[in-house]
């Protein structure tokens, strides 16, 4: 059963991208503090962006901000293996290099305890199908 209602999440969307009544002036979505608090080891993006499975921790939600060595020591190299983000806002500077409550640096980190279940179809089908495989 999919959950899904369409004017809460047409509202949420919108509320997201500072369009509609909202009490608060210039209100911004920061996609680097909500990463920290929903995913603060980085295990969604770990997931679904292979490119950034050498980065453990907090550090994934913000590659760019990595020094040369630890991107290397990744496999990463910006603007070849990964892109270089199309715009920082000044809003994340205070988020860079934070870490979530209570969570250990990354490097003490080995990642998740089991590998993640990758899915043959990522596309929307595999949402709305009957059969799940995981």
């Amino acid at each position: 059963k999919v959950d899904y209602d369409v004017c809460s999440n047409y509202g949420n969307w919108l509320y997201s991208a500072g369009i509609g009544n909202d009490p608060q002036d210039n209100r911004k979505f920061n996609m680097i503090k909500q990463g920290l608090d929903y995913d603060g080891n980085g295990d969604y993006i770990w997931l679904w962006v292979p490119e950034l499975r050498g980065i453990k921790g907090a550090d994934i939600h913000t590659p760019w901000a990595l020094s040369s060595a630890a991107l290397s020591q990744a496999g990463v190299t910006l603007g070849e293996t990964y892109p270089w983000p199309v715009v920082t806002v000044p809003e994340w500077s205070r988020h860079i290099h934070q870490r979530p409550a209570g969570s250990p640096h990354p490097r003490g980190r080995r990642g998740p305890a089991q590998a993640p279940v990758q899915h043959k179809d990522r596309g929307i089908d595999f949402y709305f199908s009957r059969k799940k495989d995981a």
